[in-house]
């Protein structure tokens, strides 16, 4: 079998930047495990497949170690290989998801995506948060993911956490979190449970951000960035029950997969 492949850096202004997803078009889903294997294979932290489905797309994500219910920076990857490479002439892209019908759109030299808000809940602090951090956050809360917020960003870019403590936690993923001085907030994500030490841009985190920051700063509109060793800067925006997150995308690589099955 052969399958068309396409690797894209997204929330990235150019090569290098942001975080990288392999996008394969299909013309109707494979195995569950042999998409399982191609996303191991890949050996990035998202590998996404889409069909054409009704008036949109399927869309399913895949870690090197399992399918997720929810990703961002693949969706807008997916999203830019149907805009850019594959001359799809709508103005909006509708992807029918685990987590519902997603949106994109193009913004200028943007694309805007439209996820579901994920309003993260206080949370009693794990002991391990603030033994693999080894600081005490002054706040804590979960939804999908548990998040730490700490007292300046400082202790975001330096942190080094313990990876085996962070797998006890019973969650998807850790973000750590502060109010930035050249940005509303900076985050970082860590998910040693799904496979990945620690993500490079995580747009479904900022669903859970989002909400609370607004909250806290008392505004809806945010230039945030995800602080990892690539980086990536990300614009959301609170509406209603919904969080348009919105960033670039560049071409890394195109090729073809060849297996048998």
């Amino acid at each position: 079998m052969k399958l068309d492949i396409y690797q894209v850096d997204a929330f990235a202004n150019k090569a290098f930047e942001g975080n990288p997803a392999a996008i394969c078009p299909l013309q109707e889903w494979l195995p569950d495990p042999t998409m399982q294997a191609l996303a191991a294979e890949n050996n990035l932290s998202e590998t996404a497949f889409f069909v054409a489905e009704g008036d949109g797309f399927g869309l399913r994500w895949f870690t090197p170690a399992t399918e997720v219910d929810l990703c961002g920076h693949a969706t807008l990857a997916a999203a830019y290989v149907l805009f850019e490479l594959l001359d799809y002439a709508k103005e909006e892209i509708l992807f029918t998801t685990k987590s519902g019908v997603l949106s994109v759109t193009r913004d200028e030299e943007f694309l805007k995506m439209n996820f579901p808000v994920q309003r993260p809940t206080p949370y009693e602090l794990p002991m391990q948060i603030a033994q693999a951090f080894n600081a005490t956050p002054e706040d804590c809360l979960k939804f999908a993911d548990i998040i730490a917020v700490f007292s300046s960003e400082e202790l975001v870019h330096r942190a080094d956490p313990d990876m085996v403590l962070l797998e006890q936690l019973d969650c998807r993923g850790i973000i750590i979190t502060a109010e930035a001085k050249d940005y509303d907030f900076v985050a970082r994500w860590f998910g040693p449970r799904t496979g990945i030490a620690e993500d490079s841009v995580t747009g479904s985190a900022f669903t859970q951000l989002v909400p609370y920051w607004a909250n806290r700063l008392g505004k809806t509109q945010f230039n945030a960035k995800q602080v990892s060793a690539r980086g990536g800067e990300v614009k959301c925006e609170l509406v209603d029950e919904r969080v348009l997150i919105s960033g670039k995308a560049v071409l890394f690589m195109r090729g073809t997969i060849e297996f048998e099955q």
